[in-house]
């Protein structure tokens, strides 16, 4: 039994429970709406309200063009809020610009043609999911980040089609290796299992990179970037800049039977009848990724790279840092390939743009704003702007014309932390400057900051006079370093707390507002459960061994495990006939692939089969011992020395200071 215990513990990822998947965003367990905008803030809108091209309205006669039908009700209650709220008058507690994009998002919902043959699903996720014909059903494109989002939402297409919505899904394909693009797979299987799986290149490994190996960090940020935890209201979540929000439901994923762009750049194929020309367009908007262009419907699907606004180079629940110096050429080299001839652009989110002039303007906006990023952020950096103040500078370098463009602003990538994420990425996070190169820990720090500044006390009077005056940046600052040093500082927190809400207020970006909100929500309420959940069962099934052993070494406690010595292991799968050579060795898991079994303390044998089935919550690691399925040999306290130097992470980790109990 001891043995038993043991190998589940060491293989502890192996017990996701799939049903875990469907509570990934639970309600907030408190009522919550927090403070009205103050004057400052409202002054700060309008001024910023006076700046924009309220007159350009072209975006929404896009997203209203070519509906053919409306959701029924049961189709919009799979929607993850309902965001009636949203009014023709701009409240007072929300960036006028970002309001703007809450509204777009609001343009009716359904189902919509693109072109001959090519139709959308919009409203239902995040995404868009687009069907498009083929000699003898549809091909899916992109198919939304759930389950239950992507059966409901094709259901709704075919029943809704001017004509063929009784002809099967035969392909289904993914743009890039974000969740809303691929997680609603098994829907569309389930529904056609004899549905061919297409995908960018190199899609399965980039999926768990970004997905399970910082899983559990990257849910607990996400749970902060995309407000999950929030009220959807004026005074919380209004957008979430590419749609309206995250459907409910579980994320799976299909493996591709067949990846593209893996021997080039380009690769044209025909998908049941179909010519596609494929541009590989990874380390953009993804490290795997692809553009479509379809020569017969004169068609440009571009994935990620363009929406009706700028995107992340850095997304701030974390991730990869992108490379926009590369966006910015893969865009010009699909104008530079397509824009001849090119008569509408579709992509993953937004509505499309029609006619060959308004395309190419609008891809010459995309890709001079990302190479204006990147660009003007290495000029700065070069004549010594460090990375705390190139946000700011960055701003005074945007021409009117990209300005003015609504399609450019920064709903989802923002001109400060994207110029920050260039500087980052060649530069890293360290300005030169001697004083940032090895300060004290966050805690001790602020505690030294607090003492510096006369006590909190002292602190926080200032604090008050500077809110007063509207100073919020400056007074999170100080007021953070009080409460990182006085937790219980209660005077403290609050004011804090009404500072962050007040800056979320005001903040274009859809994600900055979230982050805003939900440090005051958990400063004055503790921390609420509705973290997303990033490392779905269906992604986890689908790493290789090698990458499964990676991620059980990222949950090794290194200073227990250095205690345990040299412990060797054979991981042994028949049904591949692969044998992975484990060592745990000076705190560290190490794994490499071998031809032989090595000399060994302990050997386990299970089949790759059957390890999916653990993942996707079908069997267990004890049952299948239990039933000579797979089978442990040798030194039984060796494998318990690897399981008992493993840890759980915590999921609801602090990042703001929690109240006091």
């Amino acid at each position: 039994m001891k043995q038993t215990l043991l190998t589940l513990s060491i293989l502890s990822v192996f017990s996701f429970n799939a049903a875990a998947a469907q509570h990934e965003h639970d309600h907030i367990t408190v009522h919550y709406h927090g403070k009205d905008a103050t004057e400052h803030t409202i002054a700060h809108n309008k001024a910023v309200a006076d700046t924009l091209n309220f007159a350009d309205t072209r975006a929404f006669e896009q997203s209203s063009k070519n509906l053919i039908a409306k959701f029924d009700k049961a189709t919009a209650d799979i929607l993850r809020a309902e965001f009636s709220f949203i009014s023709d008058k701009t409240p007072d507690s929300v960036n006028p610009s970002l309001y703007r994009q809450a509204q777009l998002n609001m343009v009716p919902n359904g189902l919509y043609q693109v072109s001959d043959g090519i139709y959308q699903v919009r409203g239902t996720d995040l995404s868009n999911l687009t069907l498009i014909r083929s000699d003898n059903g549809w091909i899916a494109y992109d198919v939304l980040l759930t389950k239950e989002a992507a059966k409901a939402s094709l259901q709704f297409a075919l029943k809704n089609l001017p004509k063929d919505g009784d002809l099967p899904v035969v392909a289904m394909i993914y743009s890039h290796s974000h969740a809303d693009h691929f997680g609603g797979a098994r829907g569309i299987q389930e529904m056609f299992p004899n549905v061919k799986v297409y995908g960018s290149d190199n899609i399965t490994k980039e999926i768990v990179d970004e997905n399970v190996l910082a899983g559990n960090a990257m849910s607990r940020r996400a749970a902060y970037q995309y407000g999950a935890t929030l009220g959807k209201h004026d005074h919380g979540i209004v957008d979430a800049a590419l749609g309206k929000g995250l459907s409910k439901g579980e994320i799976t994923y299909v493996a591709p039977d067949y990846t593209l762009n893996g021997e080039g750049k380009w690769e044209t194929l025909t998908i049941d009848g179909l010519e596609m020309v494929f541009m590989d367009a990874s380390g953009t908007e993804a490290e795997s990724e692809m553009i479509t262009y379809i020569p017969s419907k004169k068609a440009l699907w571009t994935g990620e790279l363009t929406y009706q606004g700028m995107h992340n180079i850095y997304t701030l629940r974390g991730a990869k840092v992108r490379d926009a110096l590369k966006w910015s050429k893969d865009i010009n080299e699909m104008i530079n390939a397509f824009g001849d001839d090119v008569e509408v652009l579709f992509a993953s989110h937004s509505a499309p743009v029609w006619g060959n002039q308004d395309v190419n303007e609008f891809l010459r906006l995309q890709r001079d704003n990302y190479g204006l990023v990147h660009n003007q952020t290495l000029r700065l950096a070069n004549d010594g702007v460090g990375i705390q103040d190139i946000g700011d500078a960055i701003q005074d370098t945007i021409p009117e014309s990209i300005y003015k463009t609504w399609h450019t602003n920064g709903y989802h990538g923002t001109y400060s932390h994207n110029a920050k994420a260039v500087y980052n990425k060649y530069l890293g996070y360290f300005d030169m400057n001697p004083a940032n190169l090895n300060p004290l820990p966050t805690k001790l720090e602020s505690a030294k900051f607090v003492e510096y500044m006369g006590g909190a006390d002292a602190a926080v009077k200032r604090a008050k006079d500077d809110y007063a005056q509207g100073e919020y940046r400056f007074v999170a600052t100080a007021l953070n370093k009080v409460v990182m040093a006085e937790p219980d500082n209660d005077e403290a927190r609050q004011l804090l707390a009404d500072t962050y809400e007040q800056l979320g207020y005001q903040s274009e970006g859809a994600g900055w507002r979230n982050i805003y909100l939900t440090g005051a929500q958990e400063l004055r309420v503790g921390i609420q459960a509705g973290a997303p959940k990033t490392a779905s069962a269906d992604v986890i099934s689908e790493m290789d061994m090698p990458t499964l052993f990676d991620f059980l070494a990222v949950k090794i406690d290194s200073q227990v495990a250095a205690k345990q010595g040299l412990v060797k292991m054979n991981i042994i799968t028949p049904d591949t006939k692969d044998i992975l050579y484990i060592e745990l060795s000076n705190g560290n898991l190490s794994n490499v692939v071998v031809d032989k079994e090595q000399k060994a303390d302990a050997n386990l044998m299970v089949n790759k089969a059957d390890v999916n089935r653990i993942l996707l919550g079908q069997t267990t690691l004890k049952a299948l011992l239990a039933s000579g399925e797979a089978k442990l040999t040798g030194d039984k306290e060796a494998f318990g020395k690897i399981a008992g130097s493993m840890v759980e992470f915590n999921p609801a980790f602090e990042i703001v200071p929690t109240p006091v109990k």
